[in-house]
């Protein structure tokens, strides 16, 4: 134990003060670099030719009760991970890959200001005006066609549950190659960071969506660790790029079994004063159970249609669903 002592002062000044969500304090929306938060994440999602990707990296401190050595574990700092959903248009074909530096002998990821993010050989990061994608079959370039946005109120979730600020680019363009394909296509870029930890203390069901009137819909539900929706956010990007909050209600049309056991609710219908949308996955199967991050989630890609502001439109966009945690 006296051996330790010394590695234990050394971390310990060398440990981030942690910060956590300032309700009254909102994120410069073009700020994407990494924060010293207990939980960070950037994805980016879209359409890309026959294929609907989800990309996601994630870098977390352990939480506070975990230890290494018998000390805090964030004494040693974030492990970083990389998600990819990859599904065939076409076909419904689906992939999913994995990367981490969880494994202590694993080359140590990265997230720098830029932002720039590395683990393993995938990366994300600013490239002049956009950003650029690779993971593993993936090279995307992404640029934004509208200004970044911070989704009213700024955050989810509640004192309760933790919260999360939460930015996006609700639309850019993008092209590059998909398993070696030239494609095109649209996607939808998100930062998120917080003392919210997913899956323990909270779960959601979240859709980003872009509406065939050029505008962009996000509707977010969290709930508590019971079960209980204690948020729901929705807000509208109109094609001017201005962002507005809107009151929604998630009404739940059709649930679906997945073959680990878990229930998901995958048909939904959101509704408000001025919005009355339906919603459906293009194709059920999208579990993910997550070796890395610990987490069981449906990601996938959804379609539909109804009214907003009294017009009809479309809409296609992801959809996420938080079943709880995983044990591999």
């Amino acid at each position: 134990m006296k051996r330790l002592l010394p590695l234990a002062l050394l971390l310990s000044a060398c440990a981030p003060l942690l910060l956590g969500v300032d309700p009254a304090r909102l994120p410069d929306p073009g700020d994407w670099d990494p924060k010293p938060a207990p939980l960070e994440w950037w994805y980016a999602s879209g359409f890309a030719g026959p294929y609907a990707f989800h990309f996601a990296f994630f870098k977390a401190y352990p939480p506070p009760a975990y230890r290494i050595l018998g000390l805090p574990g964030s004494l040693f700092g974030p492990f970083h991970a990389a998600h990819l959903a990859l599904t065939d248009l076409r076909t419904g074909e689906r992939r999913f890959l994995e990367v981490s530096d969880r494994d202590l002998l694993a080359p140590r990821g990265r997230a720098e200001p830029g932002p720039r993010l590395w683990v393993g050989d995938w990366r994300f990061g600013r490239e002049g005006e956009g950003f650029a994608l690779q993971a593993g079959p993936l090279a995307l370039f992404l640029l934004p066609e509208k200004p970044p946005v911070v989704h009213p109120p700024g955050y989810s979730g509640t004192e309760a549950t933790g919260r999360m600020y939460y930015q996006s680019y609700t639309r850019a363009r993008a092209w590059g190659r998909v398993l070696g394909e030239e494609v095109v296509g649209e996607a939808w870029l998100d930062h998120q960071w917080g003392e919210q930890f997913a899956g323990l203390e909270a779960t959601w069901d979240w859709f980003g969506l872009h509406l065939s009137d050029g505008s962009e819909l996000m509707a977010y539900q969290v709930k508590d660790a019971r079960g209980r929706v204690v948020q729901v956010l929705g807000s509208r990007v109109d094609p001017l790029g201005r962002v507005e909050a809107l009151d929604l209600a998630f009404v739940p049309l059709e649930a679906w079994k997945s073959p680990s056991g878990r229930v998901y609710t995958l048909s939904w219908r959101l509704e408000g004063a001025d919005l009355d949308l339906t919603l459906r996955p293009l194709f059920r199967e999208g579990e993910i159970l997550s070796r890395t991050t610990r987490v069981a989630y449906w990601e996938g890609p959804v379609a539909g249609e109804g009214r907003l502001k009294g017009y009809p439109v479309r809409a296609r966009g992801m959809g996420e669903f938080v079943a709880g945690t995983f044990r591999p």
